[in-house]
């Protein structure tokens, strides 16, 4: 990857460029959207990153472009913008692409605003980028803005109490976050045993780990996403009509982490049989009896497993007693 970040002057402007925009608020915290996992389609599937899109024919300059970006995709306009600096990011063929960045204060709330592209918008701290599926330039871009920034920005809001929107919105007992919805296929053969998949040793969640046939919702019903994943990992037909909802799991997996809601689906018929249609993903595809489940299996999916064979329809995992 050659040089990142140059600084940006107007002269300066690449003609082709991308703009995004750095927005952070007075807690120290940035504002990172959730990309569809739509791979082969849009640029970095499935991975936070900051708002923004191409230059248009009818943008001026590449502020106009990023003020544009940030109206169609969220609803959101930034009174102040000042450049930031020009990353430069290498697309699918290895070409490097210049992205423009504006930086912006807002201290709204996410979930006030309209998204129109992408999972979702969410605020995080230079230190939780870690544990996000992000790209390093995006990283290093966030971070390098936080060490610019006074020593004692982050408590501004502290000082000079609420914001005009924490005044307007009453607060929740314990803070509303969002919680990732999780789409299970519970796919049980006549003789009871239930499909498993064994996941490849690189990914990013239980690696080497035995789990069900599982993804998370995009813009779409959870219905819709699970007969997406069961043809798209492992070349299973379901019919919307044949699938019915057995279990409901709450779940995080440590303290602090992503909520998640997960639904496991059982589907009553189905065509074919499974296929490793995603190897980076799934390296083995195994029926087995419930009674003599792996060792190595995912722990809220055993949980699961269990309490559907039980008619439980919903359980809790991960939570502190």
């Amino acid at each position: 990857m050659r040089e990142k970040l140059l600084k940006l002057t107007s002269e300066t402007e690449p003609g082709t460029a991308n703009a995004s925009a750095l927005i952070h608020n007075d807690r120290g915290e940035y504002l990172l959207h959730l990309r569809d996992h739509f791979p082969g389609q849009i640029w970095e599937p499935g991975m936070w990153s900051l708002l923004g899109g191409g230059r248009e024919p009818q943008d001026a300059t590449l502020e106009h472009t990023v003020r544009r970006e940030l109206a169609e995709e969220a609803g959101l306009h930034i009174a102040d913008l000042t450049p930031f600096g020009t990353e430069y990011a290498s697309d699918d063929t290895g070409a490097s692409v210049p992205i423009a960045i504006y930086a912006g204060r807002w201290n709204g709330d996410p979930r006030d605003l309209r998204l129109t592209e992408g999972v979702m918008l969410a605020w995080f701290a230079p230190d939780d980028l870690h544990r996000l599926r992000i790209a390093d330039t995006t990283c290093e871009l966030v971070r390098r803005h936080a060490a610019s920034r006074p020593a004692n920005a982050s408590s501004t809001a502290s000082q000079s109490g609420p914001s005009s929107h924490e005044e307007r919105r009453p607060a929740s007992p314990h803070g509303t976050v969002l919680n990732v919805i999780g789409v299970h296929l519970h796919l049980e053969r006549p003789d009871g045993t239930v499909l498993l998949g064994l996941r490849h040793p690189d990914s990013a969640f239980a690696p080497s780990t035995w789990h069900v046939l599982a993804g998370h919702c995009e813009q779409e019903s959870a219905v819709t996403c699970l007969i997406r994943e069961a043809r798209e990992e492992a070349g299973l037909l379901i019919q919307p009509q044949d699938v019915e909802l057995v279990h409901v799991v709450h779940h995080v997996d440590h303290a602090g982490d992503q909520l998640r809601m997960g639904l496991f689906f059982r589907a009553r018929t189905w065509t074919g049989e499974p296929e490793l249609r995603e190897p980076d993903k799934c390296t083995q595809w195994k029926f087995w009896d419930p009674t003599a489940l792996p060792d190595n299996l995912v722990s809220y999916t055993r949980q699961a497993i269990t309490k559907i064979r039980n008619g439980d329809l919903y359980s809790e995992s991960g939570w502190p007693a």
